[in-house]
């Protein structure tokens, strides 16, 4: 059974988030991986499970190892869809900075 998870749930976790930013500069095997993290392997195997399940992570085949790597195009989804709640955050808190900026100077 395909069950089908949701990227922000797989990315709300920190070990998955810090699995995510291992990977970005370079694949790694689930072997490499897992000696980054004090967890069980299989723990960490069942993150990677979860992070391709939800297309974070893309599985290629070498030889009889298999290494995981970011799928960009998901993530740029991720990034593109967060940026409006971004931009409007850093709007508010320039306004509030210069609203205590002006506050200080009176």
């Amino acid at each position: 059974m395909n069950l089908r998870r949701d990227v922000f749930q797989a990315i709300a976790d920190p070990t998955r988030r810090a699995i995510l930013l291992l990977v970005a500069s370079q694949s790694m095997t689930a072997g490499a991986i897992a000696t980054n993290f004090d967890t069980a392997r299989p723990t960490v195997s069942k993150h990677l499970q979860i992070l391709t399940e939800c297309e974070l992570l893309e599985q290629k085949q070498n030889g009889r190892e298999v290494y995981y790597q970011t799928n960009a195009t998901k993530m740029k989804a991720i990034a593109d869809f967060i940026e409006p709640f971004r931009q409007m955050w850093d709007e508010r808190f320039n306004k509030l900075e210069a609203i205590m900026k002006n506050h200080q100077s009176t």
